[in-house]
């Protein structure tokens, strides 16, 4: 479990992926503290299991599930990606809950400066619009941000200079796929509804009844 309040800003060393999935090496300080083979770290927000430790890096193993949703797949030597360890016992939730579980992606429409924020606005398809509320929270590239409002097809985040300065985001350029997880509890909730919504009632009028009475 993660709170999406990134931790370092990394960067991809080596890239060793095909379709089938494989491995990234990332260049990272901060989130080597007390990490251990086995542990998780989100990268970009995906939970990744670190395989294997460097002196100034790590080794992360991806699987073909996660290239298919994320934007893992299309990362280069030198890009930056997000980092962030798994939430201890005793941590305090700074962000919202993140699973680390990607529902799929989204594209980067605009950037626009309103005062000392910028907004983004992120085209993303109907199943994840579905799963967003205004004033709600959202996980984009594990970063966990605040929904300004939805629209059909697209929703705007802001991004405040503390989050701008610690993150990636500002640097992503137009057309720019991200990765997003929407609100976990939404989910359940949603999941939840669709299962205790009664079914139609089947119709009990037919040709024969009509006959039957006269029509």
């Amino acid at each position: 479990m993660f709170t999406g309040i990134i931790e370092e800003v990394g960067t991809i060393h080596t890239v060793s992926l095909t379709k089938d999935g494989g491995d990234l090496v990332i260049a990272a300080k901060t989130v080597l503290e007390h990490t251990k083979l086995g542990d998780s770290i989100a990268v970009n927000g995906v939970c990744l299991t670190v395989t294997t430790l460097h002196p100034h890096g790590f080794t992360a193993f991806v699987m073909a599930e996660s290239l298919r949703r994320t934007n893992l797949g299309s990362l280069k030597r030198g890009g930056q990606v997000h980092l962030e360890r798994a939430m201890s016992a005793d941590g305090r939730f700074g962000g919202h809950i993140v699973t680390g579980h990607i529902d799929g992606t989204g594209t980067l429409l605009s950037k626009k400066q309103e005062g000392d924020a910028v907004v983004l606005t992120i085209g993303a398809s109907s199943e994840i619009i579905s799963g967003i509320v205004e004033k709600g929270s959202i996980a984009i590239d594990g970063t966990s941000l605040t929904i300004i409002d939805v629209g059909k097809d697209s929703f705007r985040v802001g991004i405040i200079p503390h989050t701008g300065g610690h993150t990636a985001l500002l640097t992503r350029s137009i057309g720019y796929i991200l990765n997003l997880e929407t609100d976990v509890i939404g989910k359940y909730i949603q999941k939840f509804l669709q299962k205790t919504e009664p079914a139609p009632k089947k119709s009990t009028l037919s040709m024969e009844f009509l006959r039957e009475n006269g029509f």
